[in-house]
């Protein structure tokens, strides 16, 4: 037995003497951070390029422009 493994089942060991209520705080808070991290991160990655938004302005803006010159010329 090596002592990595040793030392992973005094963890464990450690861990299952702890009253139920503590051992499922400790897995809620574990498994919040990791929902954060991920949350965060994925907010971080699809946030950096705003490509949806500026091809939707571009749409606005020419549409804008065409129904201006209409305008102008029917009025001409």
């Amino acid at each position: 037995m090596g002592i990595e493994h040793r030392m992973l089942h005094s963890l464990m060991t450690g861990f299952g003497s702890l009253a139920p209520k503590t051992k499922n705080l400790i897995v809620a808070g574990g498994l919040s951070g990791f929902v954060l991290g991920v949350y965060y991160y994925t907010m971080r990655a699809v946030g950096g390029t705003d490509e949806l938004q500026v091809a939707i302005d571009k749409f606005e803006q020419a549409k804008n422009k065409k129904e201006a010159e209409t305008t102008s010329s029917a009025s001409s």
